[in-house]
């Protein structure tokens, strides 16, 4: 899932001291079988997770790095999709990297750019475990080149319990509670929302899973598949209303924390911050599972789930359902190590050493519920679960092309809600070529 330009020294992990090393009998996870030597060598890792982020994602693979004795040169950068894309076309790609989206997976796919990992990946093992939508979704042309490490679930809405209570608001369970409620916040003197859409070169995604969310609660799962699949125009009746829902509140300065301009430079991970103010800047932040981690990480002393961030699902205008992202993981030099590592990760030892820090939902059906840290992060995974309605993040699932105009759109849209009409009018004309009809 795209996130901020933030470039990050590559963090090298050398674990080749043989204090370090089980001994092969031990067969540890993600380790060598009894009998055989540890790998060893080295693997370079592109992924786009930074910070707390990077932090979870190290410490994940540190079991496979202590039983295999391997070099891990991890390189974390928020504009993922232009990094590995330079990288690629310069003839340099790392072994192992995240995947921007599905659709920069198949046309990485299609260039001949990744690896086939349906013999390095048991998919009939995996799905013992996992979905077989995941395995779809990391599938191009018949041929498995992605698998998920992690999930996150989109369409929540983040908010402080203690100032809910403090002013006196209640959690709605429906749409006309859900826009009393904002209402009310306005009415009140506060702005309701807290919005952020900086993120780099990524700029506007935040924007962009508004209006998927919209789209599946307005006009339900057929719709949101003919739009993302290029059958249906941007300015359809069904999208020009999802954006102008978005609009009313994020182009509205009664709205949206300091005003529409302000939210075009206050990065995502900071678009929440409000909530936590000693007099509440805002109310509300919509955003996905993952958002629990940058609450922690800003406020360290102060975000407690459940007590001072909590969520409640978005609910449904006309239609329910859910959405979600995931972070993909493909192998672009077939070596050992970037078999091996990929092997791991796919495991449920592998996705619930992250679980358990926080901030990670995972797809993997037998990392159990009680392994989540809280029961905010265990509510977030039960929703994947209960859901009837599933829906992965739509402008991830569109040609790169048409996804980057999808961000663009966000930002000019808010700066100028006037102009609705030649920006989907613009979007058509890049679905036309994006999807080459």
């Amino acid at each position: 899932m795209p996130r901020h330009r933030y470039l990050v020294g590559v963090a090298v992990l050398s674990l080749l001291a043989a204090a370090c090393q089980p001994s092969a009998s031990e067969s540890p996870i993600g380790g060598p079988s009894e009998g055989a030597e540890p790998l060893g060598g080295s693997i370079s890792i592109l992924a786009t997770w930074t910070d707390a982020e990077q932090e979870s994602f190290l410490a994940m693979i540190q079991p496979w790095v202590d039983a295999n004795g391997v070099e891990v040169e991890y390189e974390g950068n928020r504009d993922l999709a232009t990094i590995l894309t330079t990288r690629v076309e310069g003839g340099d790609p790392p072994d192992v990297a995240g995947l921007p989206n599905p659709g920069a997976m198949a046309e990485f796919a299609r260039n001949g750019d990744l690896f086939d990992l349906g013999d390095v990946i048991d998919v009939d093992a995996m799905l013992a475990d996992y979905n077989e939508g995941y395995i779809a979704d990391g599938t191009v042309d018949g041929t498995l080149v992605g698998i998920f490490i992690k999930i996150a679930v989109k369409g929540l809405i983040w908010y402080n319990p203690q100032a809910f209570a403090d002013a006196g608001y209640e959690v709605p369970t429906d749409w006309d509670g859900f826009t009393d409620l904002v209402e009310q916040i306005r009415s009140d003197g506060t702005t309701p929302w807290g919005v952020g859409l900086e993120s780099g070169g990524d700029s506007g995604w935040p924007g962009t899973d508004w209006i998927e969310d919209f789209v599946l609660r307005q006009s339900g799962p057929d719709v949101y598949d003919q739009w993302w699949q290029g059958e249906l125009a941007w300015s359809s009746p069904e999208i020009r209303a999802a954006f102008e829902a978005f609009g009313a509140w994020a182009a509205d300065a009664d709205y949206v924390a300091g005003g529409p301009n302000n939210v075009l430079s206050v990065n995502f991970g900071n678009g929440g911050d409000c909530l936590f103010a000693d007099s509440p800047g805002c109310y509300l932040h919509h955003q996905a599972s993952f958002m629990s981690s940058f609450f922690e990480t800003n406020f360290p002393d102060v975000a407690v789930a459940g007590d001072t961030y909590d969520f409640f699902g978005m609910p449904g205008e006309s239609y329910t359902g859910v959405t979600q992202s995931g972070d993909l993981f493909g192998m672009f030099r077939d070596t050992p190590q970037a078999r091996s590592l990929l092997q791991y990760l796919v495991t449920a030892d592998a996705q619930q050493i992250w679980v358990e820090r926080g901030g990670a939902i995972s797809g993997n059906g037998a990392v159990p519920l009680d392994a989540y840290p809280d029961d905010t992060s265990r509510r977030i995974a039960e929703i994947l679960t209960s859901a009837e309605v599933v829906r992965f993040d739509a402008g991830d699932k569109m040609p790169a092309q048409m996804g980057r105009a999808f961000f663009g759109a966000i930002l000019d849209y808010v700066q100028n809600p006037a102009n609705l009409d030649q920006i989907l009018s613009d979007l058509d004309a890049v679905q036309a070529e994006a999807y080459g009809t």
